[in-house]
């Protein structure tokens, strides 16, 4: 069988008339005497062509086509009518009719225009096809698009990230070649300046203002020597003892120490341990430096109060330990130097802490995140393999 054909008219003998013609040509053929019923039959059947008489009771033909075609526009639509003039040939096109036969018609003329009118149904519905095809298909040449650039801003970010890590890694590995000769080069003239003071200060026969000079040398001394160990904690591996260490403990140990602190700031402390974690091969003495670095950071930032959080958890390859504040926060131009050594922002700092941090951590094979956004606070993460 052939496409499906409906017929609508109130007149039984042009039903009739135009079934048996269609029908001899094998189209699928269903009669209706009123719109209304049309609708139904079209609902049901969807029918590829509509024959609708112009002059129908109770709904006429011109409201049916525009009905036809608003519900169910891949149904086509022919019009009789009797009433054959141009204005009417023009309105009932403009309306959406594909095609306008006269009364009385041919068999002959009517099946052609059927013909002519599903070929163009077949063209326009193939076209509106490729057209939600290509829509389809740029919506997905567009999805892809922006899958790409995502995954190259990604593939940037770890990039940049990759590659701060190795400049940070050539400054310490920098800093430490240079420590270590500055280090034996600067303790000889600062051991010979302590010695010569203490013998100044023997010959001072108990002057206090001179002595209280020659102390003050001393501390400079010391201070000199302080910041020639930092400087060599900064790059350089000290002497280590590797044994079994519960995460939490250590973390808790360190935290003890500033309990004073912390209590006397009015700042809260929020411990978030998760469940039992397992124990890490480490020193003891390196994960206190990592962990009194960001404790005291953390407490700098807010000496008139705030929130330390501190929380542990862990999935099957690492540990993770969160340390956040609600301080000042880091400017967003200052969170790439921060692990520079010598980079500080305090006034009496000397830009060491963090820079043992980052060494520390990178010993261990693990890494530091930070985010930071200011007037609300900064949060590090750093995550250390379990293997």
């Amino acid at each position: 069988m052939r496409e499906k054909i409906l017929v609508i008219d109130d007149d039984k003998v042009i039903l009739d008339l135009t079934a048996l013609v269609l029908r001899s040509k094998d189209f699928q053929v269903f009669l209706a005497d009123s719109a209304r019923q049309g609708y139904t039959i079209i609902e049901q059947q969807q029918p590829a062509v509509v024959l609708l008489d112009y002059m129908m009771p109770e709904v006429d033909g011109m409201a049916a086509l525009r009905e036809i075609r608003h519900r169910f526009p891949e149904t086509y639509v022919i019009m009789f009518t009797g009433k054959g003039s141009e204005e009417i040939a023009v309105a009932l096109m403009k309306a959406g009719a594909a095609d306008y036969i006269p009364k009385p018609f041919s068999n002959t003329n009517l099946v052609e225009r059927i013909e002519n009118v599903l070929r163009l149904r077949d063209i326009e519905l193939r076209n509106i096809e490729l057209l939600e095809e290509r829509e389809r298909l740029r919506s997905e040449i567009e999805s892809w698009n922006r899958e790409l650039e995502q995954r190259v801003e990604q593939k940037s970010a770890e990039l940049e990230s990759a590659h701060a890590e190795i400049l940070q890694s050539e400054k310490l590995a920098a800093m430490g070649h240079l420590s270590a000769g500055l280090a034996h080069e600067i303790r000889n003239p600062l051991n010979s300046i302590s010695l010569f003071v203490q013998i100044l200060k023997s010959g001072l026969n108990n002057d206090p203002e001179m002595i209280s000079y020659a102390e003050k040398i001393t501390q400079e001394v010391e201070r000199i020597d302080d910041i020639l160990v930092k400087v060599l904690a900064a790059s350089k591996r000290s002497p280590f003892r590797l044994r079994s260490i519960k995460f939490q403990d250590a973390v808790d140990s360190v935290l003890e120490r500033f309990g004073e602190q912390i209590v006397a700031q009015g700042v809260k402390l929020v411990k978030q341990y998760q469940g039992s974690l397992p124990a890490i091969l480490a020193d003891s003495d390196e994960l206190g430096q990592v962990f009194s670095n960001l404790f005291a950071n953390a407490l700098f930032e807010m000496p008139a109060g705030g929130e330390l959080r501190v929380s542990l958890e862990q999935d099957a390859e690492q540990l993770k330990l969160t340390v956040s504040d609600t301080g000042g926060g880091i400017p967003q131009e200052n969170l790439k130097q921060i692990f520079d050594p010598f980079f500080t922002t305090k006034q009496k700092g000397t830009g060491f802490g963090l820079s043992v941090v980052l060494r520390i951590v990178k010993t261990y094979n693990g890494r530091i995140e930070v985010t930071s956004e200011p007037g609300r606070g900064t949060r590090f993460d750093l995550y250390f393999p379990l293997a």
